[in-house]
């Protein structure tokens, strides 16, 4: 069951978009699904990109990228 709050704006989305509240959940999910990766990814790019670096400017901006991507800012 989804919290009221989150029920309602699922409704609502379903309303507008003429698809069923189920089928909003399924896009949610699977949107979520790949912003994680997406995330994921520019982690793993990012990490590698500051092994290759020799620039230590560079490195040090890269350092701070992963910091808020791995604690929020």
């Amino acid at each position: 069951s989804l919290p009221a709050r989150v029920a309602t704006r699922v409704k609502s989305l379903a309303r507008t978009s003429g698809a069923s509240a189920n089928r909003i959940i399924v896009e949610l999910i699977e949107t979520g699904l790949e912003a994680r990766e997406q995330e994921k990814k520019r982690f793993f790019e990012t990490a590698d990109r500051l092994a290759r670096s020799r620039d230590p400017e560079e490195q040090k901006r890269l350092k701070a990228d992963l910091a808020r991507m791995t604690f929020g800012e």
